[in-house]
């Protein structure tokens, strides 16, 4: 067990094939005690070299699977900012794998004693802790790539890896819940014929629940507790002690057979070791201050951008090189294919304000692995100036929140919002373009796990979150949602029909918008948390999908796959570039785009302006696509009619004349959920647009004799169209 030399690099524990390297990053440590485990017995060895502030030594004949930890030895003094205590073992920043996705929160765990936070407590905490592991990094990846898909042709599915399968009936009941279950092929066919692309994975890093939670009784679900960087969260495999990573890899190279991505939602602005009452697991006993940023007044304390206790302090190098390390890990050892960066204006504050050119940012620019990978934002944190959607670095895309505000006010019938609306639909050029971005650089949804589901959206007006413990005080009171007349659960079947109608409404506006549409797992098959809009600590069936409501809801997940066949079919509603409301080419007036009134007018500057406007008809001219295919060739496809009706009552829409398009053909109409197969019909026509629906016409031959149409426009009632055909 005598340690060599070994190497500063790579941190963390790197087993190849006859032993194992340890390396541990710590400025202010005077020694390192690696601590190996087996069989609940410790044996601890000093580390015996240190270059560049990293402690470090090779051990032969330490194998896969190895239980391991730190012991620091420095300075105690937390009003300088300085917490290291060798009695409290430390797990290592760089560990791959952790064995224990639990702690009990014993008092060992904790710097000081309860009641008592100035003092400084000395019981030791290695009973109590999770344990990192050695792990294989060898696997057989086979002929595995990265899709690739380009950002104008992504579907994003945002899922949970334990909430989307556990309850699946033809997922094997021991992989439930697992990285394995995602990978199911069933899971994989339903992913395939829904027509997504990438699945944006809700946080995969080991995580842990906190004191809080822990006390109640109940478990952080959503795992935004990150405690481990590298290591995939271990209680999400079929396997475990170090077998994770296998599984994981798996996970992925099944998913990318079927050409589907995987992107992270990574928390890289906090750890789970909250404030200054927090545990000691990791960073605070190993560099305190040069992992979080401390209050330079009073360095007991932690600055909190997150609204978790503390935030990663990004301007040290070394910090800045773990969250580099990490996301280089995971793309090229986990063959991962983006991230979604949660609260990431957090990163850009170089001292106190947000800071787009910050020194992570330009980093990540520079990176020639990192760059190259999706990079999405969560633009915004709880600190001054921390809503910043728009203010993002060319490379990035952001989560548009103004889309999902705008769209849900749009259909729930507020007033003033036909101007926004048509930002939003196009591909939001008021905050991407002047900065080079593209319409893609808008990711557009609807719903997210932070919030109502689809199907809660429209059936609640107010939040019902006191299953979380809180006297319902806890999530968003402003959820921009409507009960579409009763609250919760009806047997209305005039309601229900309405509830159904906005949610394709929704969905149907984020899935032939300009930008990157993404959808909320359980959506298309209408899953519901009962009107709970925080189910952050549900690790129940109020959260996890119920697949019984698939057979229930099969309309639904046949029209959200018929959109994203719509959308891949035609580039139209997939530009890459914004438009540019001027004439395709001289002599054709012809725009790339046009709105029109229900009157079949174009807009004026009045009808703007105009405060209860509900309705508007958009042109979207397949010949002004202004782009090149793969093979270099212009890009063109049919032109289409969109006519939205977000007001409580029918309207006729006359079409344009035969400028537009002699005929036209209805492909969409949320009224009845049908996609496809509808009748042609001829300019200058007068078509009736049910109240709160969406349709949808794409420019036709020419007709011939007359048509008729019939539609539900509501419980009990059917719509005729009937039109002449010149």
């Amino acid at each position: 067990m005598r340690p060599w030399p070994g190497s500063p690099y790579p941190l963390g524990a790197t087993y190849d094939g006859a032993g194992t390297n340890f390396a541990l990053f710590s400025e202010v440590a005077e020694f390192v005690e690696l601590c190996l485990f087996d069989d609940g017995k410790e044996t601890r060895i000093k580390l015996p070299e240190v270059d560049g502030f990293v402690h470090h030594g090779y051990i032969s004949n330490i194998g896969l699977g190895q239980l391991y930890g730190y012991r620091v030895y420095g300075p105690y003094d937390p009003a300088q900012g300085f917490r290291c205590n060798p009695n409290k073992l430390l797990l290592d920043p760089y560990a791959k794998a952790i064995a224990g996705s639990n702690i009990d929160w014993h008092e060992s765990l904790f710097g000081y004693p309860f009641g008592s936070p100035d003092a400084r407590d000395d019981q030791d905490s290695a009973e109590h802790m999770p344990l990192g592991v050695v792990v294989n990094p060898y696997f057989d990846w086979g002929n595995d790539r990265h899709p690739k898909t380009p950002y104008n042709e992504s579907v994003i599915y945002e899922a949970h890896v334990r909430g989307l399968t556990l309850q699946h009936p033809f997922v094997p009941e021991e992989i439930r819940g697992t990285y394995a279950g995602l990978a199911h092929p069933v899971v994989i066919e339903h992913l395939t014929k829904l027509g997504v692309t990438a699945v944006e994975l809700m946080p995969v890093h080991q995580f842990i629940t906190d004191h809080g939670l822990h006390e109640r009784g109940m478990r952080n679900y959503w795992g935004y507790n990150t405690i481990g960087f590298f290591a995939p969260h271990s209680a999400y495999s079929a396997t475990g002690r170090g077998n994770q990573v296998q599984e994981f890899k798996a996970m992925v190279r099944d998913l990318h057979e079927a050409n589907i991505e995987v992107i992270l939602d990574v928390v890289y602005n906090h750890t789970a070791e909250g404030n200054h009452l927090g545990p000691t697991l990791s960073m605070r006993g190993t560099d305190n201050e040069a992992y979080y940023r401390l209050v330079e007044d009073d360095r007991r304390y932690y600055m909190d951008y997150t609204g978790t206790g503390n935030s990663l302090n990004v301007r040290n190098p070394h910090t800045l090189q773990l969250i580099m390390d990490s996301l280089r890990y995971w793309i090229t050892d986990m063959h991962v294919d983006g991230f979604r960066f949660d609260l990431a204006a957090t990163l850009a504050r170089e001292f106190y304000d947000v800071d787009r050119l910050s020194a992570f940012f330009d980093i990540i620019q520079q990176d020639p692995v990192i760059s190259q990978v999706k990079l999405i934002a969560e633009p915004w944190d709880v600190g001054p100036g921390g809503y910043q959607v728009g203010n993002f670095p060319p490379l990035w895309t952001e989560w548009n929140g103004k889309f999902r505000d705008t769209v849900r006010d749009f259909w729930r019938g507020e007033p003033a919002t036909l101007g926004e609306f048509a930002s939003r639909i196009t591909g939001s050029s008021d905050l991407y373009q002047d900065d080079g971005r593209r319409p893609f650089a808008s990711i557009n949804f609807v719903t997210a796990h932070d919030g109502f589901t689809l199907h809660d959206l429209v059936s609640y007006n107010q939040k019902h979150n006191d299953a979380n413990g809180e006297d319902n005080r806890d999530g968003a009171d402003d959820n921009r949602s409507w009960n579409c007349g009763t609250e919760g659960v009806t047997d209305d079947s005039e309601i229900l029909q309405l509830r159904r109608r906005q949610q394709r409404n929704m969905l149907a506006t984020t899935l032939l918008s300009q930008g990157t549409p993404m959808l909320l797992h359980g959506d298309e098959i209408g899953r519901t948390q009962n009107g709970n809009n925080n189910a952050y600590c549900q690790d129940n069936d109020l959260s996890w999908v119920d697949w019984e409501r698939a057979e229930e809801f099969a309309d639904l997940k046949a029209f959200t796959a018929a959109l994203t066949k719509l959308r891949r079919d035609h580039p139209v509603f997939r530009r890459r570039r914004f438009f540019a409301g001027r004439p395709i080419r001289k002599g054709d007036e012809l725009r790339d785009i046009a709105w029109f009134t229900p009157g079949g007018q174009e807009m004026t500057e009045q009808d703007w302006e105009s405060g209860f406007g509900r309705c508007i008809v958009v042109f979207l001219n397949g010949e002004g696509i202004a782009d090149l295919d793969q093979r270099g060739e212009q890009l063109t496809d049919n032109s289409f009619l969109l006519c939205f009706n977000a007001h409580h009552e029918d309207i006729d829409v006359t079409l344009p004349n035969g400028d537009y398009a002699e005929n036209w053909t209805v492909v969409v109409d949320t009224a009845t959920g049908v996609v496809g197969g509808g009748p042609t019909i001829p300019a200058k026509s007068t078509i009736p647009v049910t109240a709160r629906s969406l349709v949808v016409l794409e420019r036709a031959e020419e007709a011939g004799g007359h048509c008729e149409v019939r539609s539900s426009a509501r419980a009990g009632t059917t719509v005729i169209w009937k039109v002449p055909v010149r």
